[in-house]
């Protein structure tokens, strides 16, 4: 039966290729409602499974364009917040936001493009050969999407798999080790349906992922580690187009000074990124002000704050951490594209000087820096906004953070649903390491994240708020945060060479 659906199917795709290409951006469409704000979790498997099937019975040339449509669909309807970012609020003409946008939609769909194309290739229609390899191909090119030109590793299959029994993984084999796990599964699909015999295997290939993750959730690999540290979270609620009004600057002030004041009982406060919108030079009096509170108090304060480089013309965006004794600083070190900095030509940005546009790049900070440390004497890992996309470079921070601190700005995103995409890749990083996060943001979404990933408090967006919770530091190292992403790469590298490589020489040896 099942041999003779999967005939019927390659003959219809073959037959109806703008069909099949419209139904697999649909299917892309449908892959965006397994991350939040949605939260549907098993339709990613199954939108994966169903472009494992495409991608077995479709040539090619074919599996290629197939692959972009379904690319499209994932990215248009998951990332049409960057028009929200880039026009609504950051007031760029429209034909700028819109090249911005479909720009990244193109680009991130021919990588799937690209694995179409691959998997069709190397499965040459030998189901258990698409069964081994494509998930491994696949998992790997995310990663690759991830880190290539600066990366982009927004909806990575494993993000939308944080309330799932794939979540278990992650604490071993990190976010791109979830998205392997679940389409080694999707994967099964193939000779399941394609190889009449394969029944039994292949429903253990489907089901080993979904019950070694649920077995996998049940292991603890950090313990808890000193005292529990009582913390504040402000998050201001001014609106992003009224923030760097003048009529604006001193009732911020204000309103963030009145929140440190209201927390007198927390060891720990935290403010957003940006939470001053100012260079931190132009309101030291401001901050000489706080550093006196908290003096008094033996408390310690994160802000987010520019800070200015030694050059005189470029700033960092920076976290401030003050205890009265002293003044750490934590400096940005994965900048946005064409938010914090241009990878333009001169002319490019002398054109965009011209038109009013943003052009100025921002202070790289270095890439590795000191941890900042409380008054109590935790240690803490800092991350502002979507740096916290790129686990693996925070992991040098463990095991001596106990904890991380992320300060965000997405009111840039208004209503759309960046800013919940957002918080799950936050609770990601609190999984892959079992450290608890601190997440403020200027507007929304603000949450403690446990060190399982589980939101404990969060903030209702667009107003004033502020959430104190006793949260508790913790020491240890996760298998992913002791070795990183280098061992899972080496392993896909090697599932996806080592049978073509085999082939290559059972091929020759025939030809001799």
């Amino acid at each position: 039966m099942f041999p003779i659906a999967v005939s019927r199917i390659q003959a219809w795709v073959a037959g109806r290729p703008l069909a099949a290409a419209i139904v697999c951006l649909v299917i892309g469409a449908i892959t965006t409602l397994s991350f939040a704000p949605f939260g549907y979790w098993f339709l990613a498997p199954l939108a994966a499974a169903a472009m494992m099937l495409v991608f077995f019975v479709a040539e090619p040339k074919l599996s290629a364009r197939l692959g972009f449509a379904y690319g499209v669909g994932v990215f248009l309807s998951g990332t049409y917040w960057i028009y929200v970012s880039v026009h609504v609020f950051g007031q760029a003409p429209l034909a700028v936001a819109l090249l911005l946008m479909f720009g990244l939609v193109l680009i991130m769909a021919t990588y799937l493009g690209f694995i179409g194309w691959a998997l069709s290739t190397l499965s040459a229609g030998r189901p258990w050969q698409m069964a081994l390899v494509a998930p491994a191909l696949w998992a790997f090119v995310e990663w690759l999407r991830g880190w290539a030109l600066s990366g982009f590793p927004w909806l990575s299959f494993g993000y939308g798999q944080i309330d799932s029994p794939l979540a278990g993984w992650a604490p071993v084999i990190g976010i791109y080790g979830v998205s392997w796990m679940l389409l080694v599964s999707a994967a099964a699909i193939v000779p399941l349906m394609a190889a009449p015999r394969a029944g039994r295997s292949a429903v253990l290939l489907l089901a080993m992922p979904w019950l070694t993750g649920a077995l996998l959730q049940q292991e603890t690999w950090t313990e808890a580690e000193g005292e529990a540290v009582e913390t504040t979270i402000v998050q201001g609620g001014v609106p992003q187009d009224r923030k760097w009004l003048r009529q604006q600057f001193v009732p911020t002030l204000n309103l963030y000074r009145d929140a440190l004041l209201d927390a007198e009982d927390s060891d720990l406060v935290v403010w957003p990124e940006v939470a001053i919108p100012a260079i931190s030079n132009q309101v030291e009096d401001y901050l000489s002000l706080l550093e006196r509170d908290i003096r008094r108090r033996r408390q310690t304060l994160a802000l987010g704050i520019l800070e200015p480089h030694s050059n005189g013309l470029q700033v960092y965006n920076s976290v401030f951490m003050l205890d009265g004794a002293e003044r750490q600083a934590y400096r940005k070190r994965h900048l946005v594209p064409f938010g914090e900095y241009f990878p333009v030509p001169d002319f490019v940005r002398e054109w965009m000087r011209l038109l009013a546009l943003p052009n100025t790049d921002m202070q790289k900070g270095a890439d590795r820096q000191p941890l900042l440390t409380t008054a109590q004497g935790v240690s803490v890992a800092a991350a502002i906004c979507y740096e916290d996309a790129y686990g693996a470079e925070q992991l040098y921070a463990f095991p001596e953070a106990a904890m991380i601190v992320n300060v965000s700005n997405d009111a840039w995103f208004g209503e759309s649903i960046a800013p919940y995409q957002h918080l799950q890749v936050a609770q990601m990083r609190a999984l892959e390491v079992e450290r608890p996060v601190i997440r403020a943001t200027n507007n929304g979404i603000s949450a403690f994240i446990d060190h399982r990933g589980q939101v404990t408090d969060v903030a209702p967006q667009f107003e004033l708020a502020t959430l104190t919770r006793s949260v508790q530091p913790r020491g240890g190292l996760t298998p992913y945060a002791a070795t990183g992403n280098p061992p899972l790469l080496i392993l896909l590298i090697a599932i996806v060479l080592v049978p073509w490589l085999l082939d290559r020489r059972h091929q020759s040896n025939s030809v001799n």
